[in-house]
């Protein structure tokens, strides 16, 4: 945590920053609670109230925690803190409601304010050893509970009652919580790329395709498989096959030094080819961290150049409205020379 809060230092060259978005100021303090976080040249401040002072000390050692009470809001500490500083100061103005921006700044008339523009983010986007560890275990947990699903899966078994399966397995083996909400879609409701989980009743000749994952020491974990239940059209089997060459091809494509345009290229115009490429609405991937979604994207407008240590998925898909959808996804740490797959559950295409 000490070298995350040296190198956003340093990228400040001296000014002041005011962080509110919560998975900022956990990144650079561990902080887990409500609040902000102000750096300046010499201090490291948390800015809470009473129901997180314990916790803040307790997860972020070194660092001064200001709690609000006694008239003390926390617009005026954070106020005071950059007033203090006498620097010019950056802020995450996109986080703040335009009259939380303007309560600030009336507190502090004469400081200097300038937008953040994604500093942190940064910072972020590329993953150290505590983080690729934490990513690691939140992935394992999320592939052993799709190993359990396996088990248990069957038809005559609702959406709900699958998702339910995965979310029970997850928190009862090490997860702190999901990722996100889990998609279980079966049938025709595989081609929404985001379905709810709903009272479908899973049928023989469905293919159900869940996507989930849960967090571990706040980082999280993006999986996703489709399943045969019992035989399938040649449809499904044509465009299960086709997804899952995409999958790997990109995977193998998959280094440093390429863009996140030249990534999605990769899979897209594999699926464009065998005649679905209207059917492959959405990028190839995406970085994933303490947010599920995070820089970088990998789609046809990001330019943004790949780097070790960058943490993506490969999640190539075809949807069929009214006749159902395939995904198949993958967890990925940028390596020097290539990638490694964080995730490891079997993809040839599983029929039970």
């Amino acid at each position: 945590m000490s070298t995350r809060i040296q190198r956003f230092r340093a990228e400040l060259g001296g000014r002041t920053a005011i962080v509110h978005k919560p998975e900022n100021m956990r990144y650079l303090s561990g902080f887990l609670g409500e609040g902000a976080v102000v750096v300046t040249e010499k201090r490291n401040i948390i800015v809470t109230d009473f129901r997180y002072v314990e916790a803040a000390q307790r997860q972020s050692p070194g660092w001064e925690i200001l709690s609000t009470g006694g008239g003390l809001t926390q617009n005026k500490i954070i106020a005071d803190s950059v007033v203090e500083a006498a620097a010019p100061a950056l802020w995450e103005e996109d986080m703040l409601t335009i009259q939380e921006g303007r309560d600030l700044k009336k507190l502090m008339p004469k400081a200097e304010l300038l937008p953040m523009n994604g500093l942190p983010e940064k910072l972020r986007i590329i993953k150290d050893e505590d983080e690729i560890a934490a990513m690691q275990k939140a992935e394992s947990i999320t592939d052993d509970a799709f190993s359990y699903l396996l088990t248990v899966l069957k038809t005559g078994m609702t959406e709900k009652q699958a998702a339910l399966e995965l979310y029970n397995y997850m928190l009862s083996h090490g997860a702190e919580g999901l990722s996100f909400s889990t998609i279980a879609a079966s049938g025709e409701n595989a081609s929404l790329p985001h379905a709810i989980p709903s009272d479908r009743v899973i049928r023989t000749g469905d293919v159900v395709t869940f996507d989930f994952g849960c967090k571990v020491d706040d980082y999280c974990a993006d999986f996703t498989r489709t399943v045969a239940m019992g035989p399938i059209s040649e449809k499904l089997h044509e465009i299960y096959d086709i997804v899952l060459e995409a999958n790997l091809t990109a995977l193998d494509a998959l280094r440093p030094g390429r863009t996140g345009r030249e990534m999605d290229s990769v899979a897209r115009d594999l699926i464009a080819k065998a005649g679905y490429g209207d059917c492959f609405g959405h990028g190839l991937g995406h970085g994933v961290g303490r947010l599920i979604h995070e820089a970088p994207r990998l789609s046809q407008s990001c330019e943004t150049v790949l780097e070790p240590g960058m943490a993506v998925t490969i999640e190539p898909g075809i949807y069929l409205p009214g006749i159902g959808g395939v995904r198949i996804e993958d967890l990925c740490i940028v390596t020097e020379n290539g990638q490694k797959t964080l995730s490891h559950s079997e993809k040839k295409l599983i029929t039970l």
